[in-house]
């Protein structure tokens, strides 16, 4: 079998879109929480995030501040657990969990897989060490487990710089071949990360609202603009995608509407 890569939405939330972008359009769209199955030939099985936690959250007063800024909307059969079975791919069969960042729509199924290798940044070890209200990160929604997994931590030495589209990108090749490049796409969390698949397909996670947004990333209002880590370096990272874009390298976003569930095809 050759490598495929999987699209599976755990979850949703919708936005005025008007409320997040300055000349924005009066419109409510909805913002799936898109989880990305990397599978090898080789029995390597990478996630790429893990969407929604079903169930109740527990995470107190910070989880219903959060559910009231941007409310969740969670059934049973979105957890990713049940989408990765429903799609023949059992939970205790993924190798490594890539997350993006550590926002609830990216964390909330990390529970399902204590096995698994998981790939930070710095910057989530630092988020995780001291989380703060700004960061968005909802200390509850991890397992109690998680602190002792098996994890590679990606710090900056990990990273090679080199051009990319004309532009400069730093990378981590997860696997030694080339199939998988962890991306430092900075700005929206500290530490955020993406990733570049067979160099054809690049997950974005949250380094845009939207791979159709990218040109909307200067005009953040007020109150977006303040919740990204860096607002500065997530316009830059926007440039980024736009350039891979441009040279025929296929970018999703997180909450990217993906209709297709097979990627690499």
């Amino acid at each position: 079998m050759s490598a495929r890569l999987r699209h599976y939405a755990c979850g949703r939330t919708s936005h005025d879109l008007g409320r997040m972008f300055r000349d924005g359009p009066r419109e409510v769209r909805e913002f799936p929480s898109g989880v990305f199955l990397y599978d090898a030939s080789d029995e390597r099985r990478v996630l790429f995030d893990t969407g929604y936690a079903t169930g109740d959250w527990r995470t107190g007063w910070r989880g219903a501040a959060y559910r009231r800024l941007l409310p969740p909307q969670v059934a049973d059969t979105d957890d990713v657990a049940a989408r990765l079975l429903a799609d023949g791919v059992r939970p205790d069969s993924i190798t490594h969990v890539v997350l993006s960042h550590l926002h609830p729509d990216h964390v909330g199924g990390v529970r399902r897989f204590p096995s698994a290798t998981f790939v930070l940044s710095a910057g989530h070890v630092r988020t995780l060490a001291a989380p703060r209200l700004r960061s968005g990160v909802l200390p509850g929604l991890l397992p109690d487990w998680f602190d002792t997994a098996r994890r590679v931590e990606l710090g900056d030495a990990d990273f090679v710089s080199a051009g990319h589209w004309g532009v400069r990108l730093r990378s981590h090749d997860l696997f030694g071949d080339g199939s998988y490049l962890v991306l430092d796409l900075p700005g929206h969390a500290d530490g955020h990360l993406g990733a570049l698949v067979h160099g054809r397909v690049l997950l974005a996670g949250d380094a845009a609202w939207g791979s159709d947004l990218l040109d909307e990333a200067t005009r953040l209002r007020r109150l977006p603009r303040m919740v990204q880590h860096d607002a500065d370096r997530y316009a830059a990272t926007a440039q980024v995608l736009r350039a891979a874009g441009d040279h025929g390298v296929r970018v999703v976003c997180s909450h990217d509407p993906v209709t297709a569930t097979e990627l690499l095809r």
